[in-house]
């Protein structure tokens, strides 16, 4: 009944039904949630993050330091701004998605785009950073008047052009669900984990820690079955299959099979910074991490043969070549 009554009422007003309203309003069931967003870092995973909140029906305006993504995502709907700042003076929610502590100062910081914010709105930092960073840029955002969210993200570039991330949140509570519509259009789920921000990035780089262990391990374990005569393919397949049958291992297993190490999702040089990260906050509060100074090793001799733009599953190839298999 309360369906044909609004059927009844959009004729009244000139609709020829339900489904030309819905086409003539742009509707979009999160449309009572909509927010002025803007979006600063377009690269493997931002372009794609960026692409979902239009699918959402958010205001998306957004801004990179290479203009080619910004054109691509004005095709599809989004707004582009002149400059960080420029953004920033506009949104309610800003979202970074910069690679590292360093860029995140230079375009944020250094550029004044941050004191541009209007007061009371949030920024979200979904990338891998610094847990001294996190603190910094909270305190950063107190004396300006805005609120900071660490949320960085658990999946690769493809997952995040599907909304399927999973989100690690923290920060204050009102400024977590202020932004909960936003991230719910990124995400699949939300898995907070405090008020501190640096806890949430803690998290996310311990997780990466573990997946840079699981492909360390990968590798050495192919190097050593190759030098009995069993190729990588066949063992990856029975122990992906069986012992380690997760996606982490399935998927980089697949790529250390098939050799496929471009494009890459996460790049060797970044696998090295959040293994660095890793070993940066395990000094912090004197906590060893043995393996973190393997990896570290290990990811700087790949980068050193050339490969700090290839996957970081190419650390198979790093092991290989430590056993000489390719001459024997």
């Amino acid at each position: 009944m309360a369906c044909r009554s609004n059927v009844r009422f959009l004729t009244s007003i000139g609709f020829r039904s339900l489904a030309s309203f819905k086409r003539l309003s742009r509707f979009n069931p999160y449309q009572e949630t909509a927010m002025n967003v803007g979006f600063v870092g377009l690269g493997a995973m931002g372009q794609g993050m960026a692409a979902q909140l239009l699918k959402a029906g958010h205001t998306v305006t957004v801004w990179n330091r290479s203009p080619a993504p910004v054109e691509a995502l004005v095709a599809e709907g989004a707004k582009a701004a002149k400059s960080a700042r420029a953004l920033a003076a506009k949104c309610e929610v800003l979202i970074s998605m910069l690679p590292d502590d360093h860029s995140v100062h230079e375009v944020l910081v250094a550029s004044k785009a941050l004191e541009a914010l209007p007061k009371g709105s949030v920024h979200v930092n979904m990338a891998t950073v610094s847990p001294g960073l996190a603190r910094a840029m909270s305190a950063l955002h107190e004396g300006l008047g805005s609120h900071y969210v660490a949320a960085p993200v658990l999946g690769r570039p493809d997952v995040a052009a599907a909304g399927k991330l999973n989100i690690i949140v923290a920060g204050a509570p009102a400024a977590q669900e202020r932004v909960t519509p936003v991230l719910e259009a990124l995400g699949q789920r939300l898995w907070p984990v405090g008020e501190a921000p640096e806890r949430a990035c803690v998290v996310k780089i311990a997780a990466n820690f573990m997946l840079a262990t699981a492909i360390e391990s990968m590798g050495e374990a192919s190097a050593l079955t190759r030098a009995y005569g069993i190729d990588a393919d066949t063992f990856l397949e029975i122990v992906t299959s069986t012992l380690f049958a997760a996606p982490a291992y399935q998927g980089y297993g697949k790529m250390i099979r098939e050799a496929r190490y471009t494009p890459a999702g996460m790049k060797m040089a970044w696998g090295f910074k959040d293994v660095s990260l890793a070993l940066a906050a395990s000094q912090e509060r004197q906590v060893p991490l043995p393996f973190a100074g393997v990896l570290r090793d290990s990811l700087l001799d790949a980068m050193a043969h050339g490969d700090a733009d290839k996957d970081w599953a190419a650390l198979a190839e790093t092991a290989a070549r430590r056993g000489n298999l390719d001459a024997r």
